[in-house]
């Protein structure tokens, strides 16, 4: 059982801003998400796009903003469960919950926040006959890389033309013995570099780009052997191990959406003239999944509900004692790992 005082579900920007303002208020954090590496749609849909509205930064890739929370929140020590969902949520008596994952780790919290972005993310899939039969364990087909060791001197298919798909691609043309790309569209809506990067590696024979293509079917009795591949109204057949089709992601509320919550729209209801709860006392929702009037899906304003949610856990789990805020240019930042911040002391001298 993981102990916790604030379960955050989801490992998006809201979520990991969280643990920070939850760490200044000597709050313990823990989080859960479905994929496998923190940042959410930031680090699987485009870690290589620039954000231009993030205060302080003119721009900031977003990959480069989720490496930046990590180390912001490093010193408070969160603990995660990735690759996993939360499925089930129970209210103890005495007010706090125990929240199971589909793998079945459970969690014991005095409050949740639900930070999930706008949902469980859940890869979109090709439309193609078999394909559950190739999406068992290890039959060839995978919608994750969660392991680049796994492609080791493997035939790599791709599918996809967006920032995940080139950056896979450049990725496993170092670790797979063969990557092949294959795009529908000659174009790619992924990043500059990445795609001048792939056509580096498809002149120095790394990589082989099938454009305007699509994987229409798969060859293999006991796993995936070869994938049949439509080109100009021709077919071609390509051998492979694995076959990733990288074609992002769709968000869904999931089980959350069983939890008994006020729903509006496939977002979760809140109370934004204090604390972003919802109707369930000791549960929160911030970020992209709550709704609320005049309700905005920008990170920045995740940042703002995650500050007052945590304000008010503090409040809910000190009865009685009176937080006196206090700018972190002032206080610094004390870890739970025993590391101080603090701004250097101003020099005192006199002047003769």
């Amino acid at each position: 059982m993981i102990e916790t005082d604030i379960l955050i579900i989801g490992a998006g920007p809201t979520g990991l801003f969280a643990v920070f303002e939850a760490g200044l208020l000597k709050l313990k954090c823990h989080i859960i998400d479905g994929l496998p590496q923190p940042g959410g749609q930031l680090t699987e849909l485009y870690p290589k796009k620039p954000i231009f509205d993030i205060p302080g930064f003119p721009s900031v890739l977003a990959g480069d903003l989720v490496d930046n929370l990590m180390e912001q929140i490093k010193q408070f020590q969160p603990g995660f469960t990735l690759n996993e969902k939360a499925e089930t949520i129970d209210k103890l008596e005495d007010g706090t919950f125990i929240v199971t994952t589909d793998k079945g780790t459970q969690h014991h919290a005095k409050a949740v926040a639900i930070a999930g972005g706008l949902g469980s993310f859940e890869p979109r899939k090709p439309i193609l006959k078999d394909l559950e039969f190739y999406e068992q364990e290890d039959k060839g087909v995978e919608y994750f890389v969660k392991d680049p060791e796994k492609f080791r001197n493997k035939k790599v298919v791709i599918s996809g033309g967006g920032d995940s798909a080139l950056d896979w691609s450049i990725f496993l043309a170092n670790v797979a013995s063969e990557v092949t790309l294959v795009h529908r569209r000659n174009e790619f809506r992924g990043a500059l570099d990445s795609v001048e990067k792939v056509q580096e590696l498809k002149q120095a024979g790394k990589i082989r780009l099938i454009t305007p293509a699509e994987v229409v079917g798969f060859k293999g009795s006991e796993r995936i052997e070869s994938v049949d591949i439509e080109i100009n109204g021709a077919r071609m057949n390509v051998e492979t191990d694995y076959f990733i089709p990288l074609f992002g992601l769709t968000p869904k509320l999931g089980a959350i959406a069983n939890w008994g919550l006020e729903i509006e729209k496939n977002a979760i209801k809140v109370n934004n003239a204090l604390d972003y709860q919802t109707n369930i006392e000791g549960i929160y929702a911030i970020g992209d999944i709550n709704t609320y009037p005049g309700k905005l899906k920008l990170i920045l304003c995740g940042f703002h509900e995650a500050t007052l949610m945590c304000q008010s856990v503090f409040n809910k789990l000190n009865p009685g004692k009176k937080y006196v805020l206090k700018y972190t240019t002032v206080s610094g930042v004390d870890g739970f790992d025993g590391t101080r911040k603090e701004a250097e002391k101003a020099v005192v001298k006199s002047i003769d």
